[in-house]
């Protein structure tokens, strides 16, 4: 009776984690909101893992990367860090976690679950979510 319980465990097991497996390849997407666009890029190795995750954003006629410390959160806004620190941890949590489920956003858009990480980014998850969409 034990071994048929285990076997049907282990067959769980099994059959829940390759329904979740992502298809490899890299995808990638910008989307156009009202105040600016997101682009969003993900890459899934041959074992359905995501390896790399991708943000950036349009501000004027550069991008919030691109201007990197000249962005000016933190001279500016008192911020302890720059726009895109912020987002690049967010894009390693993204991938420790092989997905955005472990985050939870409050009113405004943020998450306690990243840390170094103040700003809104409901933008952000909610175009990441679009992007591996196509991976599934």
């Amino acid at each position: 009776m034990k071994k048929i319980i285990f076997a049907l465990l282990v067959a769980m097991v099994l059959f829940t984690s390759c329904g979740n497996k992502l298809k490899a390849g890299t995808y990638e997407d910008q989307i156009v909101g009202a105040e600016s666009t997101v682009t969003v890029k993900v890459t899934v190795d041959n074992n359905g893992k995501i390896t790399s995750v991708f943000f950036d954003e349009t501000n004027k006629d550069s991008t919030k990367k691109a201007l990197g410390y000249n962005y000016g959160m933190k001279a500016y806004a008192g911020a302890a860090y720059e726009w895109f620190e912020q987002v690049e941890a967010l894009e390693k949590a993204i991938v420790e976690n092989q997905g955005t489920d472990f985050i939870t956003l409050d009113a405004n858009g943020k998450t306690d679950a990243v840390s170094g990480c103040t700003i809104s980014v409901n933008h952000l998850i909610d175009a990441f979510n679009t992007v591996i969409a196509k991976a599934k």
